[in-house]
């Protein structure tokens, strides 16, 4: 799943967020010898976007989230060629 893109309503921000996440995980923890811990192979199993803040006017109420198509500008079509007689 792709990262969600958001918009203050409040200032108009669409670049910095404070985004708050609680995330499920599973991971292969490896320790060496001396006791080093190495993460390895984590798996997202769960995740919830618990609030999201303007970093710009610190509101967490008039943040919303922006569909991906809202954001990327639609492609350029071609124009339709004439049938020629």
């Amino acid at each position: 799943m792709a990262p969600a893109s958001y918009r203050c309503t409040a200032c108009g921000n669409v670049t910095r967020f404070d985004v708050t996440v609680t995330r499920t995980t599973k991971a292969f923890h490896h320790y060496t010898v001396g006791g080093d811990l190495t993460i390895e192979d984590e798996a997202v199993l769960a995740e919830r976007v618990v609030e999201v803040s303007c970093r710009w006017c610190g509101s967490a109420g008039a943040v919303e989230t922006v569909s991906e198509l809202a954001t990327k500008p639609a492609p350029e079509r071609e124009p339709a060629s004439e049938p020629h007689s």
